[in-house]
């Protein structure tokens, strides 16, 4: 068993990187890809602890991508050579969103609901302010119930509460993660809020621009849903890979190891990480 889209305490999870790898031992997991949101401060930590462990750590990222229909993240899995470019490209991406944050808790506080950044940051433990960390505010303060209705009413795309943010383009992105010796895939496609023949084009756009593959097992989406993504990924001619989307506490009904239907994941996943990546 194995996982390829995971989240730590660095980003918008709930435990620490050192945390991570004794529950994935614990679990039985073969291999472990931490994808933060625009962190990698997380990745040493979680390979330091799994050293001399039968745990394979996949040292990942999760970036979000300039998009119009939906929300565009894209994965990009086995960072195993040089991250210095793509480390201060993340650093400027940090900065964006901390002015976003500031942004976001002032228009909250005005429509009557106060958030002050202070909050943020003890929710967050430290690490990036996201939001989610907005969302698990929201539910502490009593506002909403869970932290989906805090998107789904406040602070996702398109509600009244939303602020934007500077994002990467798909190109850079790609020519990023390629220049730190991994592959650019496509997370939970579904939220590009695209179906049918538009989310084929988008992809196989995607494709042209140098994604290597999409994560079409995710468990927001129904198993029926992920077979007909794996078949699009194969015509494409894209590489498949899974993942929990694992958040700790913050998204309880998610289990490190599975997947869609609660699924495990199995290791035939990891032939996607074999892909060359290509000249950057």
């Amino acid at each position: 068993m194995i996982d390829l889209h995971t989240h730590s305490s660095m980003s918008d999870g709930t435990y620490t990187p050192e945390a991570l790898v004794d529950l994935a031992l614990e679990t039985g997991l073969g291999a472990l890809a931490l994808t933060d949101h625009d962190s990698l401060a997380g990745l040493e930590r979680a390979a330091a602890r799994a050293r001399g462990t039968r745990l394979v750590v996949v040292p990942g990222v999760e970036l979000e991508i300039a998009c119009d229909t939906g929300e565009f993240h894209l994965l990009g899995l086995g960072l195993d050579g040089e991250r210095a470019e793509l480390e201060k490209a993340l650093e400027r991406v940090r900065r964006d969103r901390d002015v976003r944050n500031v942004r976001m808790a002032a228009r909250l506080t005005t429509g009557g609901i106060s958030v002050t950044l202070e909050e943020l940051a003890a929710v967050s433990g430290g690490g990036i302010v996201s939001r989610a960390h907005f969302a698990r505010l929201l539910v502490q303060k009593g506002v909403v119930k869970r932290t989906d209705d805090a998107f789904s009413r406040f602070i996702g795309k398109g509600r009244p509460y939303y602020e934007p943010r500077q994002t990467l383009g798909l190109p850079d992105a790609v020519r990023l993660l390629r220049r730190a010796g991994g592959i650019a895939v496509v997370a939970h496609p579904f939220s590009l809020g695209l179906a049918g023949a538009a989310l084929r084009q988008f992809l196989s756009h995607a494709r042209d621009a140098g994604v290597a593959g999409i994560e079409a097992w995710h468990p927001k989406a129904a198993v029926r849903d992920c077979r007909r993504l794996e078949r699009l990924a194969g015509s494409l001619g894209l590489a498949v890979t899974a993942g929990s989307d694992f958040h700790g506490l913050n998204v309880l009904q998610r289990r490190l190891g599975h997947t869609a239907g609660g699924l495990a994941i199995d290791d035939r996943f990891l032939a996607a990480l074999r892909l060359k990546a290509g000249p950057a």
